[in-house]
């Protein structure tokens, strides 16, 4: 009866540590969605800086100049 016991304990520790994490298989990362790049630092040409990626990264996309009219 008291490995009954230890066992609920167990359940709930495994069960509280559960409830503060997100199930998505692959974390969603704004910078790659916004068509950028994570780079040390500060972003140089020909990117400009859009953000920051979750390791604390610069989120830089490339300058794209249109020709023409």
């Amino acid at each position: 009866m008291r490995i009954l016991y230890q066992l609920l304990v167990v359940l709930f520790m495994v069960l509280q540590g559960a409830a503060g994490q997100s199930f998505t298989h692959s974390p969603l990362n704004l910078c790659i969605t916004q068509n950028g790049r994570c780079f040390p630092g500060i972003c140089r040409r020909p990117y400009y800086w859009i953000g920051t990626c979750p390791n604390g990264y610069s989120c830089c996309r490339r300058y794209v100049e249109v020709w023409g009219s």
